[in-house]
């Protein structure tokens, strides 16, 4: 209606609104021309009546009984025009479209009908045909994700690009999958997630239960399904309006992750996007802070609260996120696991995992863990678990996780038929380096002890930096160290020869050999 009031063609009648607020939101479908006092019958719903009055009832019961019809009939509201029948509106008129929220509106103008008639409908028309090619463009966008494969969280982001908005995707079980979301609003918005999405759930039921309409505040609620299968739900918070309509453009995400679903043969795609960012993200520090991380984390089903919390690395099989959560569950836990982290070998994966307060991940649990992670098809005898320091907050948790991946990190398996096992508690030297990591003064020892060594090596692509390490992860076994390097002893032995004449020190003195290894520990942190 108030669009209605605007067009030029209305606007040269001098319009007045006598009833107006809430009822000039009502949208106007058609625009009908009557002064029959029958024309309520007439009516679909969401007309507008254009009126000089002429043929409306005289007494003041049959005219509220005439609003009263128009009202029932879902008219969008009542255009009078003043001069050929009425001089003023009838007070009685009023009353009743106040009592019925009915639009109401005169004109101190003679207009011709007929161009008010065609700009209303004009503007109808174009916002019509807006609104099919929006959802064309939508519709053709959306397809072309889907043909070219794109994953779960991709097409959420694309949705929050389109709608402006705030974008979730969520299981059955109303876990977090993948979200477009800024992040100074994740704190608010994923703290008690499963409660909030619940009762959005649970609103929207009743709703449509009512057959009521949504209000501007409302959580927008798409079920992603095919084949009478359904996988979870996408939610888009308030925002703008679309010209495609807001639930045609989400109708249209919902579409093409189900066809993904599919025509996909990974069915741990949701995870494996989704869940895998979230470790990544912790590990290069994209979060705006640890409340909306934490938030974000529990929001995907990982309990932070009354838990213990450990990072691990696991390498030497391909882990997907479904065989990591799997393997926390069957120990009373549950786990996310990421992709691999910079200078750990492939196939490896980063994992958090939270188990209860109280619980302590000992040596068997940990090798256990990594067996059922692994999967029954794995080489025991290739598979290695990095285990950080247990931590009760996701900032001890973000400590462990980095610890994790500086003992994977360029360091060789040994000879063994069970899984080998690397703690954080029995490497002093790693942690100290974890909780220096970003110190300059450390950083700048590394480079300095080190700085001759890596130009040799990049310059002739030598390889005297893993020469280096093996001889310091056997100290005083110079054999088992060329063996660890897959060299014969006299050529190893002419390696270490040009390592001290490069660095111009003695490898035999313990003070040399622990600045040495403090570096290499510096660089392999640092992904190097």
């Amino acid at each position: 209606m108030r669009e209605v009031l605007a067009l030029e063609a209305v606007a040269q009648g001098v319009p007045e609104v006598l009833v107006g607020d809430a009822a000039l939101d009502a949208r106007v479908r058609w625009l009908h021309v009557s002064d029959s006092a029958g024309v309520a019958r007439l009516l679909n719903g969401g007309e507008l009546l254009l009126s000089t009055g002429s043929s409306w009832p005289s007494e003041p019961a049959e005219l509220r009984a005439f609003v009263a019809g128009l009202s029932d009939a879902g008219s969008a509201g009542i255009v009078l025009e003043l001069g050929t029948h009425y001089r003023y509106p009838p007070t009685v008129v009023r009353e009743a479209a106040r009592e019925r929220g009915l639009a109401l509106i005169v004109l101190h103008r003679e207009v011709k009908f007929v161009t008010v008639t065609e700009a209303v409908h004009s503007r109808i028309i174009t916002g019509q045909t807006d609104a099919l090619r929006a959802r064309d463009e939508v519709r053709e966008r959306f397809t072309a994700l889907v043909l070219r494969g794109s994953p779960a969280d991709f097409i959420v982001n694309q949705l929050a690009q389109t709608l402006q908005a705030p974008v979730v995707l969520e299981n059955l079980g109303h876990e977090v999958v993948a979200a477009e979301v800024p992040l100074a609003l994740e704190e608010e918005l994923f703290t008690d997630w499963e409660l909030r999405s619940r009762s959005a759930h649970r609103r929207a039921e009743l709703r449509d239960a009512r057959g009521g309409v949504g209000s501007s505040e409302d959580w927008l609620i798409v079920p992603v399904e095919a084949r009478g299968i359904r996988w979870g739900h996408l939610i888009a918070l308030p925002g703008p309006d679309h010209a495609a309509g807001r639930a045609a453009v989400l109708e249209q995400g919902a579409i093409a992750l189900a066809v993904g679903r599919l025509a996909g043969a990974d069915d741990d795609e949701w995870g494996r996007v989704g869940r895998r960012r979230l470790v990544d993200g912790l590990l290069a520090g994209r979060f705006a802070g640890l409340g909306g991380a934490s938030a974000r984390l529990e929001a995907a089903g990982l309990p932070l609260h009354a838990a213990h919390l450990y990072g691990l690395v696991l390498s030497g099989a391909a882990v997907t996120a479904e065989a990591a959560d799997a393997a926390a569950r069957a120990i009373g836990g549950r786990a996310v696991a990421g992709s691999t982290a910079e200078g750990v070998p492939a196939p490896s994966a980063t994992i958090l995992l939270s188990l209860p307060a109280g619980t302590v991940l000992d040596d068997d649990a940990a090798r256990g863990f990594a067996r059922a992670a692994a999967g029954p098809g794995a080489d025991v005898e290739r598979l290695t678990v990095s285990v950080g320091r247990g931590g009760d907050d996701l900032e001890q948790a973000l400590a462990s996780l980095h610890e994790a991946v500086d003992l994977a990190r360029g360091r060789r398996r040994r000879a063994g038929r069970e899984v080998q096992l690397r703690r954080a508690e029995h490497r002093p030297l790693v942690q100290l380096v974890t909780a220096l990591r970003d110190d300059p003064r450390v950083l700048e020892h590394g480079e300095r002890m080190l700085a001759p060594l890596v130009m040799h090596d990049l310059g002739r692509g030598g390889d005297l930096l893993d020469v280096l390490e093996a001889m310091l992860a056997h100290p005083g076994n110079r054999t088992a160290a060329a063996s660890a390097s897959h060299l014969s002893r006299s050529v190893f032995y002419q390696r270490i020869s040009l390592i001290e004449e490069l660095l111009d020190a003695d490898l035999d003195d313990g003070e040399t050999q622990t600045a040495l290894h403090l570096a290499l520990l510096v660089r392999r942190s640092a992904g190097r």
